[in-house]
């Protein structure tokens, strides 16, 4: 396991403004996060989440905020946890902690006052298991995917992506107080979405996790092993998201709008597969556009889910 330590060896050549802040917490990276909680919470409460449209104003705007304030944090220790690595790749080369333009010591207090902040607020405002799940959320990310996982085994991302499971959680246990098999279906769902979305991007970029000695499964097994993963993740994800409706959790509209947008990232899938079974590299030309609807298909999919247990269960 190797780390970064919070000292740094230059002080930064310019003062950092609240910009520079800002991209610490990772803000593109977080918008899926907050539409999977969000959805959750109207999945949750099979409509508007609160008894009254003011409550359940408040609700979505305490549970956004300390959603990004938490999945912020996590951001933070990441980008402290990986300057090392950060600086040598191309693009995060320019992140603030491995440009120096903020230190370590302070994006910790940073990331620290953003989770505690969090905590406090999913805990008064929301309920404790909401607080209790943003944080697992948050030290299964720091703790177990980018200390230990990230850097010893290929398996990072199947194990560690279950960090970005858990904001569903967050919003359905920030509306009942309590989680069920459907929440659990959520947390299913994205865990194995997750080795689909991430290894269509490592394909693209796997020299240099290369150059950097990240094991990341492009570069262990290579492009066929890691096309024939996504089909069969892919195939596990579409099965395990139509699932809900044999229980009878959701819906027709759930339903089609399930086996559709199943159907295109099967075939975005196999396209890649055959693609690279065929002989050639695994290019950008045809990874990035199963890399870029991977998240459409889960936006979309949490989006039905929302609509089906609001209007028709």
């Amino acid at each position: 396991m190797t780390s970064t330590p919070l000292s740094d060896s230059a002080p930064p050549t310019q003062h950092a403004t609240w910009r520079d802040y800002l991209a610490l917490t990772k803000p593109k990276v977080i918008s899926l996060l907050l539409w999977t909680t969000l959805t959750a919470m109207f999945m949750a409460a099979r409509g508007w989440p609160g008894e009254t449209f003011g409550s359940g104003l408040w609700l979505l705007v305490v549970v956004s905020l300390a959603g990004y304030m938490s999945a912020g944090s996590a951001g933070v220790f990441n980008m402290i946890i990986d300057r090392d690595i950060d600086l040598k790749m191309a693009r995060t080369a320019g992140r603030p902690t491995s440009s120096g333009l903020i230190s370590g010591r302070n994006a910790a207090i940073f990331g620290t006052a953003l989770q505690v902040l969090s905590f406090v607020m999913l805990w008064v405002w929301g309920t404790p298991l909401a607080a209790w799940m943003s944080l697992a959320g948050f030290v299964f990310y720091v703790v177990i995917y980018t200390q230990w996982l990230k850097r010893t085994t290929w398996h990072n991302i199947v194990i560690g992506g279950a960090a970005g499971c858990f904001p569903p959680l967050v919003g359905w246990a920030a509306v009942t107080g309590d989680l069920n098999l459907f929440a659990g279906y959520l947390f299913a769902i994205i865990f194995f979405w997750t080795p689909v979305h991430f290894w269509a991007l490592a394909l693209m970029i796997k020299e240099e996790y290369r150059e950097v000695g990240i094991p990341m499964l492009p570069v262990v097994h290579g492009d066929h092993m890691t096309v024939a993963q996504i089909g069969l993740y892919a195939i596990y994800t579409v099965v395990l998201s139509l699932m809900p409706v044999y229980f009878g959790a959701v819906g027709w509209v759930y339903f089609v709008s399930g086996l559709l947008l199943g159907a295109w990232l099967l075939h975005l899938s196999y396209k890649l597969y055959r693609h690279v079974a065929s002989g050639q590299p695994a290019e950008r030309r045809v990874a990035v556009p199963l890399y870029l609807y991977s998240m459409l298909y889960l936006a979309l999919l949490f989006l039905a889910g929302a609509i089906d247990r609001a209007v028709l269960v």
